[in-house]
């Protein structure tokens, strides 16, 4: 990476960390371009480098979210393995965690369409890795339900943890998540 890559990388990670820190500071709504660039320490043009406006930032926010998730899948390959699943789900519960703009996603009425782009992403993934991981499983209908409702029912637990404000123990919600994968998903992979 040249320097000025590396300047345009390290001002983006800035701005990002500005509107994360914002977002635990006051309402979406309330954040404005001069409330990014004086947290991030930037200029206004190195703003406007990066994004157009406040909607530009959160759309790359989501995609950046997303992106992130779907790096923390990619070392999930679950077989029969409690460790690696409860790996698996802290690193999800603690990126959640430490994600104010994806907690406020779960919270909000404005997430519904991150969460429709979210969950179709993650059930043609999670499809394609299972099918690569488990070619002996049963690829129809029902099999593609159970995917979308393991997906549905991980996004509850996130959304109810959000709700009471992280109160239960991370550890204790990355168990749940994963006796329910344990117990609710696996079981049916080799079906």
């Amino acid at each position: 990476m040249n320097e000025l890559d590396e300047r345009y990388s390290t001002a983006e990670e800035a701005i990002f960390d500005a509107f994360f820190l914002l977002l635990k500071e006051k309402p979406l709504e309330k954040i404005t371009v001069a409330d990014v660039i004086k947290k991030a320490g930037v200029v206004r043009s190195t703003f406007y480098n990066h994004y157009e406006n406040i909607p530009a930032l959160m759309s790359a926010a989501e995609d950046k979210t997303i992106k992130d998730i779907f790096s923390i899948m990619d070392s999930f390959h679950p077989r029969n393995d409690k460790d690696i699943c409860d790996s698996y789900f802290l690193a999800i519960c603690n990126y959640t965690k430490k994600n104010p703009f994806l907690a406020n996603l779960l919270q909000s009425p404005r997430g519904d369409a991150f969460m429709e782009k979210a969950i179709t992403m993650f059930h043609k993934y999670v499809t394609e890795v299972t099918h690569t991981t488990f070619p002996e499983s049963n690829g129809g209908v029902a099999f593609s339900f159970f995917i979308a409702g393991s997906i549905g029912g991980t996004i509850g637990v996130l959304h109810k943890w959000t709700a009471e404000n992280f109160e239960t123990p991370t550890e204790e919600v990355a168990d749940i998540l994963s006796r329910m994968f344990m117990s609710g998903v696996l079981p049916y992979l080799s079906i």
